[in-house]
């Protein structure tokens, strides 16, 4: 009798000492603050970290205002530590396993973004020599019509 109490008493004590495994996916992105979707569920702005339950394909949609938005597959593979018959040893064991997957996207600037900033440096460049050829000359620049800029 007594050595069943204990049988039972040590194995709920190894079940209140088994371990745990936290699982985190971290979405980063150039430049950071664009707006991030898991399987269609928004969860935040990067750089955004949130918890997952399985491991597999994750549908990965990224928006930034001014950078053309991206729509991405991207795999969360299971470690070791979490293989079939393996994640049994795990889970008993008394250690925490920190499982994070880094995904890392770089936004390119969108066309429209792109082209309203050639057409700025555009102009500036020819302002800026317009007042160099003035400093060189003396002779001040002809007065741009409102319709320039």
């Amino acid at each position: 009798m007594n050595r069943r109490i204990f049988a039972i008493a040590g194995c709920a004590a190894l079940v209140g000492l088994s371990g745990c495994i936290e699982r985190r996916i971290r979405v980063t992105s150039e430049p950071p603050g664009a707006i991030v979707w898991l399987n269609d569920r928004e969860i935040g702005r990067t750089p955004v970290e949130t918890g997952f339950t399985f491991h597999g394909d994750y549908d990965v949609r990224l928006a930034l205002e001014g950078h053309e938005p991206i729509h991405t597959e991207r795999r969360a593979k299971a470690p070791v530590h979490e293989w079939p018959g393996i994640d049994l040893v795990a889970h008993a064991l008394p250690v925490t396993f920190d499982n994070t997957i880094e995904w890392h996207f770089d936004l390119e600037p969108s066309l429209e973004v792109t082209q309203e900033r050639d057409a700025y440096e555009t102009g500036l460049v020819e302002r800026a020599e317009r007042l160099r050829q003035h400093a060189i000359t003396g002779i001040a620049p002809a007065p741009e019509s409102p319709a320039a800029d």
